[in-house]
């Protein structure tokens, strides 16, 4: 006992000093990011701005009626001269250059190719598009993303585009700047999945569609978020901050190798480690036939409980954990004033499901459609069971009808895409019909009266054609 005692507690604060560096390491992440965000939308806003200011210029026929040097000061300004700007320049319809920042007399060049342009001349609504990044023609194949915007006739047909080229220097030494350790990096891609920039740099890396690496789908599941993971470029571990930009079509990623931020962690650990099994390698060996069983009972009083509680195809909470949960929830509830939502799930013609496809199929459509459950509520609080059969129950706490409503409409879109084929449904696929009531629980309620509330909706839904949310009158 004497050992066991000893050896967790250095176990525990072993393991304490590691979350510390963890969760230190994320938050310096999470910092990084923030600053090179800002620099980059405090920059991108301008740019944005700059060429807004020629599009609306351009419009302006006293101002395309002046002598062209005049023209291009008042179209351009200073915006053309601003450190990391490749050139400003207005094709017309045919990709052409008809002003140019950099000179009274256009350059040269057409650029009816560029993606950037055939987007903007493709799509009315395309606004301010961001480019992947490409070679300057005019630079000498600098590397270089673009931000344009579509320049219109009175009548709306395309006239041409305003294009503003950043050289991808900006980011390299903006990244090369930012202390992320001897393994770290940091990288600026797209949504598409093509790299913008990467710190360390590689020539060869840029403009690479990443796309499929399993880090990638990380950094489009959520706004933001950390994880770590071994990078497919080049099989280093690390830990990654990622954060998707509101405006714009990019996500920044900042990492920090595992190696690194662990070296010293390590280092505590083989020295206090090696002593303590020293020490404690007396004890042990008195102790070990009873540890043994001690281990092996609590595994298995562990396990009993979890089974106990968890629907063993789903992984939800079961039945019986569900009643204590919403007892509980419903006190609460009561005790704060607070309203609280119960959504009610049933998948759409599912004995049919079982009878075309075999239960077999059926388990594994429960388990892809509570994976969707869970994966759509997000706080804590909230709790998914599996009720019985294919109805599942949501429980959320302080949680309004609307919000009720945009979590099961959230729901059912996620099934409905999870693409589940179903014969026998008038959708083609698996979907589920869902009832919400929202109440504030008054003295007297029943909370009964509540699930039966739940259920009269999930009815409604049913009965008005399936694969829909519908809201109890009780709410």
């Amino acid at each position: 006992m004497i050992a066991i005692v000893m050896v967790s507690l250095c176990a525990a604060a072993l393991y304490q000093s590691r979350q510390d560096a963890l969760n230190h390491t994320r938050d310096t992440l999470r910092d990084i990011s923030l600053i090179a965000q800002r620099d980059i939308e405090r920059n991108f806003e301008l740019y944005a701005l700059s060429l807004q200011a020629v599009v609306e210029g351009l419009q302006q026929p006293d101002v395309m009626a002046l002598p062209p040097r005049l023209r291009r000061e008042v179209l351009f300004d200073r915006a053309a001269s601003a450190k990391y700007l490749g050139s400003m320049l207005v094709l017309d319809e045919a990709g052409n250059i008809v002003i140019d920042s950099g000179s009274d007399r256009p350059r040269q060049g057409n650029f009816a190719d560029r993606q950037y342009f055939i987007v903007q001349r493709d799509n009315p609504d395309a606004g301010l598009y961001i480019s992947d990044p490409y070679q300057s023609r005019l630079r000498g194949g600098s590397p270089s993303i673009a931000l344009t915007r579509r320049l219109s006739h009175p009548d709306g047909s395309f006239a041409g585009v305003v294009l503003l080229a950043v050289n991808l220097e900006y980011f390299h030494n903006l990244f090369s700047g930012l202390s992320l350790g001897p393994h770290g990096s940091m990288s600026l891609i797209g949504t598409d999945g093509v790299m913008v920039m990467r710190q360390p740099y590689d020539p060869r890396i840029i403009g690479r569609n990443i796309r499929g690496a399993s880090t990638f789908q990380h950094f489009v599941s959520a706004q933001e978020g950390s994880f770590s993971e071994t990078a497919s470029i080049d099989g280093i571990r690390r830990l990654y901050w990622f954060q998707n930009f509101p405006h714009a079509p990019l996500i920044l990623m900042v990492a920090a190798a595992e190696q690194d931020f662990y070296a010293a962690w390590w280092r505590r650990t083989l020295t206090i480690g090696s002593l303590m099994l020293v020490f404690g390698s007396v004890f042990v060996a008195v102790s070990m036939l009873l540890g043994v069983q001690l281990r092996r009972r609590m595994r298995a009083e562990s396990e009993l409980q979890l089974l106990a509680r968890t629907d063993g195809l789903t992984g939800l909470n079961n039945r019986r954990s569900l009643g204590e949960i919403l007892d509980q929830e419903w006190r609460r509830a009561k005790r704060t004033k607070s309203m609280m939502s119960l959504l009610f799930i049933d998948l759409d013609r599912f004995k049919a499901y079982n009878d075309t496809y075999g239960h077999q199929a059926g388990d594994d459509a429960l388990a892809a459609v509570a994976r969707c459950i869970n994966g759509n509520i997000r706080r804590p609080t909230d709790t998914a069971a599996r009720y019985g059969g294919e109805e599942f129950v949501v429980i959320l706490p302080e949680t309004p009808a609307s919000g009720a409503s945009e979590i099961a409409e959230r729901i059912r879109n996620a099934i409905c895409e999870c693409g589940i084929e179903h014969a026998g449904s008038e959708y083609g696929r698996v979907t589920a019909s869902i009832g919400t009531v929202s109440r504030v629980p008054q003295t007297d309620d029943d909370l009964t009266a509540v699930i039966r509330a739940a259920d009269e909706a999930l009815y409604n839904a049913k009965a008005t054609g399936r694969n829909r949310v519908a809201k109890s009158q009780l709410s």
